[in-house]
Parts: C-alpha cells; structure tokens; sequence
C-alpha cells in the first residue's frame, strides 16, 4: 500500500512537471497577430513604416516594446529581422536605422547603422540597454521614418553610450558607443521605448524658453 502511494506521488509530481515545461514551451514569442503580419510575405520584401500622421500608427509608436527572446532558429524572428532590414535598406526609406515599432511589431529590435565602423554597416541589436550616458552633448541633425516631411537639430544627445544588447546568435555584447554613431543607438532605442525624437526637442524648446525667461527677469 506505501509503495503504490509513493508510486503515485512520483507519477503525479511527473505529470504536473511535464505539464509545466510543456506551457512554457508552447507560451509564444510572437503573438498571432505579429506573426501574420511577419510572415505575410517572403523575407527580403520591406514592411510598411508607421508614421505619426496615422492616429493608430502614433499610438502604437507610442507604446513600449517587449523583450524578445532571443533564439537563432525562431522563423519568425529570424523574418522580422530580415525584413526590417529590407525596410531599412528600401528605396523609399533609406534611413541609418529602424526599430521594431516602426514596421508595426512591439519587440525590441532595431537596426543601426555604424558610422564607426568600416563601410558603415547595419548591425541588428535586441534588447539593448544603455548603460551609461556622458554628460558630454552633441548637436546633431536627426530625421526619422515615423516622421515624414522634418528634420531637427537636437542638442541634448549624449556623445558617449555604453550599451548593453543580445545578437542574433544569443551572444550578449557590451560596448562604448560615439560621435553619430551614438545618436543613431539613442534614437533607436528611444523608438523601443515608445520615445520619438520630438519629444527631446519640446523639452529643449520649453528649456530655451525657461532660460530666456530668467535673463529677462535679471535684466
């Protein structure tokens, strides 16, 4: 009688752990929604962009992505990759970078081009993370795909990042990034966190204005 009880304990913990790993397995990295819109062609046709003058492209650029897990043989990830970068690399776009929201799928993925690096190559990074900021600024004109017919000059971007992201193959890197370079990882990542660039030059103009302000009152 003691033996078959723990026999049937046994059988049961099994069964319950079975269940467990067999939920997490199936739990998705995409959902179905963001699937269909992956796969809906091959891997080498541009998506389309998502623009601010859509009020439900604006929403969704509004929001923050997801953290993706990362596995080098995922379908679909290894498609939206692939057409991401179709999208960046399009005639019609032309852009030095673009992340996931833009093409309509909240995961956080983008695309940068690395003005450090021979060639200037497009490197993809996921779940990236900046780590550091230096409190050294630069000037730098910024443009952006969400946001048609613009071009702003912001002075609050950081001259030096340390980031933090995964690759494709599951590797992690760390790095300091610099100059241009490093206002295309900013920019990027801020798409990822639902940040467009207008947002820094509201809160420039609205601190040019508090400064103008209090020269004005000193005076």
């Amino acid at each position: 009688m003691i033996k078959t009880t723990l026999l049937s304990l046994l059988l049961s913990c099994c069964i319950a752990c079975n269940s467990k790993q067999d939920t997490t397995q199936k739990t998705p990295r995409f959902t179905a929604e963001q699937a269909q819109l992956i796969m809906a062609a091959d891997s080498v046709t541009p998506m389309r962009v998502f623009k601010i003058t859509k009020k439900s492209d604006s929403l969704l650029l509004r929001t923050p992505s997801e953290k993706v897990i990362v596995d080098p043989n995922d379908t679909i990830l290894k498609t939206l990759i692939a057409r991401m970068y179709a999208t960046v690399r399009d005639s019609l776009s032309l852009g030095a970078g673009i992340a996931a929201p833009q093409v309509g799928v909240l995961k956080n993925i983008a695309w940068v081009q690395r003005f450090d690096k021979e060639g200037f190559p497009f490197e993809v990074i996921i779940n990236p993370v900046i780590k550091q900021y230096s409190k050294k600024k630069q000037d730098c004109p910024e443009g952006c795909l969400s946001i048609p017919g613009r071009r702003d000059t912001l002075s609050s971007r950081a001259y030096a990042i340390m980031v933090a992201y995964d690759k494709p193959d599951a590797t992690h890197e760390i790095e300091m990034v610099e100059d241009f370079t490093a206002v295309v990882f900013q920019h990027e990542i801020d798409h990822l966190n639902g940040i467009l660039y207008l947002d820094h030059l509201k809160q420039e103009v609205k601190h040019a204005e508090g400064l103008m302000t209090l020269d004005s009152l000193s005076n």
